[in-house]
């Protein structure tokens, strides 16, 4: 089903032709909803823009383009208003039969895109032998929703999980437990992961402390990277117990994920390099080979080098990346990757993009794209920290969230004198608690940083999932209480003549728009936006309006009224992760 957003904005490029000539034929016509009621449902603002070009008063050519405007089935007589602003009012019949489409479509009346396009989504990116920590969230969740949208619009997305499982880090890992803890070189789950991480920084200390550890872990690494056995077998029971903690977490928040750590690509990073230096891109400073960068300077203006071997002959972060650029352009087929990370690798994306162009391993047929977002804060407006001082791990986070969630349920069934059973108390917990962690990050805008409070996540007033989620539950209800199956409900005679009916009708209409904003802007917080404002909407609707007990064919368009908005929070809450409850 065509938008109506595109539909006025169709019979508005086609009204500027009718008047002005094929001249206009590409010219935007500035279509958009209003804020304001009072200026009709949606206002063309091009009126204004052509003035200069066309030599005439806005409202001139305002005047022109209604008289060429044809609408008649779909808006009232379009209005000027102001120098020349064009408001259209939609007609509740037109509204009545879009939402009869609507209600009939398994989708919601939203197509998919044309042809399918290959999408890689890289996201979550957590190292081998450190927990996941808080400031994993965000690209988690984030890249989580993106896939979700991008799979619901009809591309083929791969998500991938590049894990940090590479490098010098291992060298010092393994050379430490073969000292302190030699059993959990050979023997699976030896160690757990919080002793794995203990060890770790323990490690780390004597690597910056002691020149003579520092030249064993190297050592180690150099064994590591020509197969030794004993090597790879100690590095392969570390990935694993890694990887059993991350999959914990992902199945806690539903996350669907490909892992293809670093190390996957060591056998192309020579490759890359030859590459490199075949094109007359390499260059040497300080005896490692890099690539000289534009628009990269250092404080004293200096170009700034990305470096892609260094001086000791081994590989870092950029080289592994134009590795993987290689890889998703020639194996995987993308014609589009995204990659999720927090704001402060934006250089460094920018830099590696720029080379992988340079070298043609990143055609101009594909493009890439770098999603930033900004930091997780405590209340204090300081990053968020366990009392102790430590990073918070990821898993403590969402169990105190769960936790805090059943302690508000247990409290409310306790006020209204409920009695549930154990397994409906625990799932609601787990679903508002995770629900609430999700939401509260996806409704901020992604490249600001936000503050993580549990008391204004899991409020059932506001922009959060507990508000959503009961909304969702509020037609439900409505259907076990009239014993009504919505899926049976015939759409021939919508009526639409309350305020509240034609605003939230309105409203339902515009989440093609919403989807396609996120499917190319790539920032949830819009979705989130208008779930909270559909959520609103039909809460005034439901406050307002009798439901069951209206005469027909009013009680048949306000039960289609919240049938469709149980879809419509249910998809969307599905694209943000977000699973719904039948009863809360």
């Amino acid at each position: 089903m065509k938008s109506l957003l595109l539909t006025l904005q169709a019979a508005v490029s086609e009204a500027l032709v009718a008047a002005f000539g094929d001249e206009l034929a590409d010219t935007d016509p500035l279509v958009a909803a209003t804020n304001n009621p009072k200026f009709g449902d949606y206002q063309a603002n091009v009126a204004l823009s052509l003035s200069k070009k066309l030599k005439m008063s806005p409202r001139a050519i305002a005047e022109k383009i209604i008289a060429h405007l044809q609408i008649d089935s779909i808006s009232e007589t379009p209005q000027i208003a102001g120098p020349g602003f064009i408001n259209f009012t939609i007609k509740p019949s037109y509204l009545a039969s879009l939402l009869g489409e609507v209600q009939q479509s398994d989708r919601l009346g939203i197509e998919q895109v044309e042809p399918i396009k290959k999408v890689i989504v890289d996201f979550s990116s957590p190292n081998i032998a450190k927990e996941m920590h808080v400031g994993h969230l965000r690209s988690t969740i984030i890249g989580d929703s993106i896939a979700r949208v991008l799979e619901f619009c009809g591309y083929d997305v791969l998500r991938l999980n590049h894990v940090g499982d590479w490098g010098t880090q291992f060298g010092m890992l393994i050379a430490y437990l073969r000292e302190v803890y030699p059993e959990a070189l050979t023997t699976a789950d030896a160690l757990d992961i919080g002793d794995l991480v203990t060890l770790y920084k323990k490690a780390k200390v004597r690597f910056d402390e002691d020149a003579e550890f520092q030249d064993t872990a190297r050592n180690e690494v150099v064994k590591l990277q020509e197969g030794a056995t004993d090597s790879r077998h100690t590095w392969k029971l570390l990935c694993e117990q890694s990887r059993r903690e991350f999959q914990a977490i992902y199945d806690l928040l539903d996350i669907e994920l490909t892992e293809r750590g670093e190390s996957f690509y060591n056998p192309f990073l020579e490759n890359i390099v030859r590459e490199l230096d075949k094109q007359e891109l390499l260059e040497k400073d300080a005896g490692a080979k890099c690539v000289f960068l534009e628009g990269f300077t250092n404080k004293d203006g200096e170009p700034l080098p990305l470096i892609v071997q260094k001086s000791d002959g081994g590989f870092n972060y950029a080289t592994t990346d134009l590795a993987a650029i290689n890889y998703r352009v020639k194996e995987d087929h993308a014609n589009k990757i995204i990659y999720v990370t927090d704001a402060g690798q934006a250089n460094h994306f920018a830099a590696v993009f720029q080379v992988a162009k340079k070298a043609n391993i990143l055609p101009e047929s594909v493009k890439v794209v770098h999603v930033p977002f900004g930091l997780v804060l405590g209340e204090d407006g300081k990053r968020i920290k366990t009392r102790s001082g430590e990073t918070f791990k990821l898993k403590d986070l969402l169990d105190d969230a769960v936790k805090q969630a059943r302690k508000d349920l247990e409290n409310r069934l306790e006020e209204e004198k409920r009695t549930e059973t154990e397994e409906f108390i625990q799932n609601a917990a787990q679903v508002v608690g995770i629900s609430a962690v999700k939401y509260a990050d996806l409704s901020q805008n992604r490249t600001s940083d936000y503050k993580f409070s549990y008391d204004k996540m899991l409020s059932l007033k506001g922009n959060t999932a507990p508000y959503l989620l009961y909304a969702y539950v509020r037609p439900q209800g409505v259907s076990r209480k009239g014993n009504i199956d919505y899926s049976q409900l015939s759409s021939e005679n919508i009526v639409l003549a309350e305020e509240s009916e034609l605003t939230l009708a309105k409203h339902l209409l515009q989440l093609t728009d919403v989807i396609k904003e996120v499917e190319q802007d790539l920032l949830p917080n819009r979705l989130c936006q208008y779930l909270f404002e559909l959520s609103q909407k039909f809460n005034q609707f439901y406050d307002r309006c009798d439901i069951l007990k209206a005469e027909e064919p009013q009680r048949t368009s306000r039960l289609i009224l919240s049938d469709v908005t149980a879809r419509t929070l249910k998809l969307g809450l599905s694209l943000l992760g977000i699973p719904v409850l039948e009863r809360m």
